[in-house]
């Protein structure tokens, strides 16, 4: 019995070691996926009059806010809902961080891009 249990063992140890080389178990290694086509600065970022930023930021979180909330894309089989929720979180926090009159470049890249995801998703 005992001499079953470690040729199973053993198979197993082989088994896992010659799965482990593939893609799929090792997504460090995995090419890497770029999900926004703004390489650089967004033209949030380009925008100089704070103003007008925040109204553009504001819009962009309004409809994404919206799409989030429409149960027709909630149960859509296209990732709508998920880059509506993604881009209504980074426009937020955005537009927190320009109440305080800081550019936080980052959530302002991420908010344009997350946004235009999810209207390319809904055509």
């Amino acid at each position: 019995m005992k001499k079953s249990a470690r040729l199973l063992a053993a198979g197993a140890t082989l088994f896992l070691a010659v799965e482990s080389t593939g893609y799929a178990a090792d997504i460090i290694e995995g090419p890497s996926v770029d999900y926004c086509r703004v390489v650089g600065t967004s033209n949030l970022v380009q925008t100089d009059n704070i103003v007008d930023l925040k109204n553009q930021v504001v819009q962009m979180m309004d409809e994404s806010v919206a799409v989030a909330n429409s149960s027709e894309w909630i149960h859509s089989s296209r990732p709508v809902f998920v880059w509506a929720s993604e881009a209504k979180v980074a426009c937020g926090k955005a537009y927190g961080y320009l109440k305080t009159n800081y550019r936080d470049e980052d959530y302002l890249n991420k908010c344009e891009c997350f946004h235009d995801r999810m209207v390319e998703y809904m055509n």
